[in-house]
């Protein structure tokens, strides 16, 4: 088994060189690299920052539209029997936002770029918040009926978009499918990480790979993943609408005790975070360059504005206007950076365990692994008595985190792969390959000790290529968005046909208009 392990591992050798080159492209040219401040940047993240900046001059800073009427958009009673709620959307978009990223992603940024990261994090959610209103709008506006639900998202906007040809949705449709799966592994091995170091701490004593316990974990995940995955996107959408709400929570209450418990760390935490945004520690390479890189970086990548992946999650929502779940979505950038991210920087930045020891260790020999650091940060900012049991809660919610990111990715496969095939037979092969091949592979090599560096290294590459891929689409059809922002603004959110913006759709076309709303009217004199 182990040489099958480490044969997957060398198939997938030469995918590191390749995601760290297009990551770093031009970076990684020397003349570039020597320019002051620009020369830090990629391509992609100036590529994902500059249209979040353009996003939100034309849309007039959407991101400012009033939380409250956001807010009333997801809690308001479904207008039809199809597809999920808003809310449901919003939560199955979390389950994915919010994942592990959130904590391990933005201590890593501060570990490298030190707390002025986390400024930085914020101004790149605040741009990215257009990007995801923009992605998400097309993904609504585009999406098609099967049966009783929607399917939509990335594939189906870019086939529409790039000149009606089937072939281009399909290839989107594929790619979109080769990144979430393999973005499964990861995630079980991240469950894993979270239950046994709970296991640990309960027992006192570390708990090898090959004990009893993590052969337990392994059934339970891979039962558990089966179940609610098998059952198709709206039983998905009961579990998350549950864990999520749980996970979210349950972090942001114990971060906010820890915060309260070292109230006078405030103003050092803001004192750090400011003035490193502009002035960093030379621990941390002592540019301004180097935290802002670091940030944007990190901020994207958690709050996933831009690549694409988020639309899957938005098209399958019912809204009586397409620009709704812009909104929706648009404020799930909003809390994943803006509210559990900057928890997470306030436990990693006021513990400023960089600038001693941690445990009588050496802060480089914690700094390698980033989930380390954060439990060694929240086990120095609470009280020795119930440090374990803080430890233990979160780790909690770190392993809900990556279990409904593990969720969310093989729903997401799922809605994808409806633009290649709607059968049954196909719908369930995905359902199959997601939760009984990549979830028992990544429990396997977890098992057998193999970390597969180069396997993962192919997320990371995925997540660059859906960048590359979904702002192109997005720039080439940004006019409807506008039109359709402009229809919602005048009409105050009025019925919405999308003839009216010079297009058509297969949902919000002339003639469904009519017939959703004599659906609407009937369901209003039933009730």
């Amino acid at each position: 088994m182990e040489s099958l392990f480490q044969s997957v591992n060398a198939l997938f050798a030469c995918i590191a060189p390749v995601s760290d080159f297009l990551w770093d492209f031009p970076t990684n040219f020397k003349a570039y690299s020597q320019i002051p401040v620009l020369g830090q940047f990629s391509f992609a993240i100036l590529l994902l920052v500059g249209v979040g900046i353009h996003f939100t001059i034309r849309t007039r800073f959407i991101q400012t539209m009033n939380v409250g009427k956001i807010v009333r958009m997801m809690l308001r009673r479904q207008s039809s029997k199809t597809g999920v709620s808003a809310l449901a959307s919003f939560m199955l978009g979390l389950a994915m936002r919010a994942g592990p990223g959130n904590i391990v992603g933005i201590t890593g940024a501060i570990s490298v770029g030190g707390p002025g990261a986390l400024f930085w994090m914020w101004v790149a959610a605040f741009f990215g918040m257009a990007t995801a209103f923009m992605e998400s709008t097309l993904a609504q506006l585009f999406k098609e009926k099967k049966h009783d639900e929607f399917v939509g998202g990335l594939p189906f906007y870019g086939r529409r978009i790039l000149g009606d040809k089937r072939f281009v949705g399909t290839l989107l449709s594929l790619v979109f499918i080769v990144y979430a799966l393999f973005n499964v592994p990861p995630q079980t091995f991240n469950v894993f990480t979270a239950i046994g170091t709970i296991a640990d701490t309960v027992t006192g004593t570390h708990l090898g790979r090959q004990s009893t316990v993590y052969y337990v974990i392994a059934a339970v995940l891979i039962a558990a993943c089966s179940f609610i995955i098998m059952g198709g996107i709206r039983r998905v959408t009961a579990y998350t609408d549950v864990l999520v709400p749980i996970k979210a929570t349950l972090f942001c209450l114990m971060s906010l005790v820890i915060i309260v418990i070292n109230l006078p760390l405030i103003p050092y935490f803001f004192h750090e975070v400011i003035v490193g945004a502009f002035a960093p520690h030379a621990l941390f390479g002592g540019a301004i360059g180097t935290a802002l890189a670091q940030g944007v970086k990190r901020g994207l990548m958690s709050n996933e504005a831009g690549q694409g992946t988020i639309t899957m999650a938005a098209a399958i929502a019912d809204n009586d206007h397409p620009c709704e779940q812009g909104f929706v979505q648009s404020l799930g950038v909003f809390f994943d950076t803006m509210v559990i991210c900057t928890m997470t920087g306030f436990i990693v930045v006021m513990a400023h365990v960089w600038t001693g020891t941690v445990d009588g260790q050496a802060w480089e020999s914690v700094r390698a692994s980033k989930i380390t650091v954060y439990l060694a940060s929240v086990e120095t900012l609470v009280p020795v008595s119930v440090a374990h049991v803080v430890k233990i809660v979160m780790c909690v919610c770190y392993g809900l985190f990556a279990f409904t990111t593990l969720l969310g990715m093989i729903s997401f496969a799922e809605i994808s792969a409806n633009f290649i095939s709607r059968s049954r037979g196909f719908i369930i092969g995905i359902r199959v390959v997601g939760s009984l091949v990549f979830v028992p592979f990544g429990a396997l090599t977890v098992l057998a000790g193999l970390e597969l560096p180069n396997l993962w290294a192919l997320s990371d590459l995925m997540n660059i290529v859906m960048v590359l891929l979904n702002v192109p689409i997005l720039l080439i059809g940004q006019r409807l968005v506008y039109k359709a922002l402009a229809h919602y603004r005048s009409t105050r959110g009025g019925p919405f046909v999308s003839e009216d913006i010079g297009v058509r759709t297969e949902y919000w076309s002339a003639k469904r208009g009519v017939v959703r709303q004599t659906e609407e009217l009937r369901e209003r004199v039933d009730s």
